[in-house]
């Protein structure tokens, strides 16, 4: 059974930071990118970031460039986002998914391309 198993979320103040977790099972990790989407309410679902099973790829979206880091420990197939200086836009729900790579090791990181998504958790950052 292919399980995500997403957690760190809370709420913090604005310039705070929090560390999600996704725990991965259920499929060959180092075979997908792992990723981070994020939905606020009225607005589109947003690829935040993702990285790569196997070599370590990643990718971010320009909105939080220099704020998050995402990381891996293949050996316990867990992805983690370090988000710091956090804002009140950043405020979402967020999910970790799972992206089949391509034969060359890329991936899109758009939310279209994902093959297991998990169940979300909410980051709220007030003011």
């Amino acid at each position: 059974e292919v399980q995500l198993q997403a957690s760190g979320g809370g709420v913090v103040q604005a310039g705070g930071s929090l560390r999600l977790s996704c725990a991965a099972s259920g499929f060959t990790f180092d075979d997908y990118a792992i990723g981070w989407f994020r939905q606020a309410p009225g607005k589109e679902r947003e690829g935040v970031s993702c990285i790569s099973g196997g070599e370590g790829t990643t990718y971010y979206a320009d909105s939080v460039k220099g704020r998050f880091t995402i990381s891996s420990d293949n050996a316990e197939n867990t992805v983690y986002l370090q988000m710091t200086t956090l804002k009140p836009e950043d405020t979402a729900v967020y999910y970790c998914a799972a992206e089949l790579l391509s034969d060359g090791g890329g991936y899109y990181c758009d939310g279209n391309g994902v093959h297991f998504w998990g169940k979300g958790t909410q980051v709220t950052v007030s003011s």
